[in-house]
């Protein structure tokens, strides 16, 4: 039997290695969650309680408020920090951020960030009606906006259902990445076929470092000195993942900024980085490893069995 359903274990030691891309084992991904909170909505999360022991209820707005700040002044701040420095973010954006932040969009298209699926709203696919509606919408709007299907999907808040990755292949994505068990890409058993498993973050990402578990500013650059410490030496046998996962309205405030700012000089500084996008990756993934998967063909009517007791 396979303890995860989805994609079978493997010791990471145990792995072939993957030949690095360009030459460079250490692969830099900057993963922006570009989010639409609906003002008459409780919010997601929220970096303040209401007063006097109430419950938070719409309109919430201290809580709404700094979300919308990194709509403006963190999204602004950081397309400049990239641009700078000639790089490019997957922006994992909710659909609607087209319809109700055009302007953004098309920074975020000008700057040729490519387009992530992340819902139609900052919603869990747990929380709607219809999830595959749901899905097929937020790819076709994207898909207006670009020019280009997406490719890759992160659910909102990570959340998956029974079905999604049957969803997401059957709609024609190629790359998901809710599952973060690996600093590696996987090959994912759907119904429709085996699909790639794309690494994120829970550890070099702001939501976790700074909104629970309120760690100082330099928290994003010391985890990274940390990360690459390991990584460097794991490297010399191994290709290596480091994703940041972002979000404007915490990673793009002035205390936190200035040190994100200094985390990507060190990367792009090192001769054994690379900085990809979501799918860059996935076809690096793909080619490095040839096998597409082919081992999961026999399960994809599900996983083995468990051994009769």
């Amino acid at each position: 039997m396979w303890p995860n359903p989805r994609i079978p274990y493997q010791l990471a030691r145990d792995r072939k290695r993957l030949e690095p891309l360009n030459g460079k084992p250490i692969m830099v991904h900057l993963a922006m969650n570009i989010e639409y909170w609906p003002f008459d909505r409780p919010m997601p999360r929220g970096i303040i309680p209401a007063p006097h022991g109430a419950a938070a209820e719409p309109p919430d707005v201290p809580n709404y408020a700094w979300v919308e700040y990194g709509m403006r002044s963190g999204m602004s701040r950081i397309l400049d920090m990239l641009a700078e420095r000639n790089l490019k973010a997957s922006a994992f954006i909710n659909a609607q951020v087209a319809d109700v932040y055009p302007s953004l969009m098309g920074a975020i298209t000008e700057a040729d960030w490519e387009l992530v699926g992340h819902g139609w709203f900052q919603q869990s696919l747990k929380q709607v009606d219809d999830e595959l509606t749901v899905i097929r919408r937020s790819l076709a709007r994207l898909s207006d906006v670009s020019g280009r299907k997406p490719r890759a999907w992160l659910g909102a808040g990570l959340a998956e259902t029974e079905d999604t990755p049957d969803h997401l292949k059957a709609e024609g994505v190629e790359f998901v990445h809710d599952w973060t068990l690996d600093d590696l890409p996987n090959w994912m058993r759907t119904i429709h076929g085996p699909m790639v498993a794309l690494p994120y973050t829970l550890e070099l990402n702001d939501v976790p470092a700074y909104a629970i578990q309120h760690s100082s500013s330099d928290e994003i650059l010391k985890r990274l000195e940390a990360t690459l410490a390991i990584y460097e030496r794991e490297a010399e046998t191994q290709s290596r993942i480091l994703t940041f996962g972002l979000h404007p309205h915490i990673i793009g405030v002035p205390h936190i900024a200035y040190y994100f700012e200094k985390a990507l000089d060190i990367l792009a500084s090192r001769s054994d980085t690379v900085f990809v996008t979501s799918s860059e990756m996935g076809d690096w993934f793909i080619e490095a490893d040839g096998t597409h998967g082919a081992e999961l063909l026999p399960f994809n009517d599900g996983p083995p069995a468990p051994a009769s007791q």
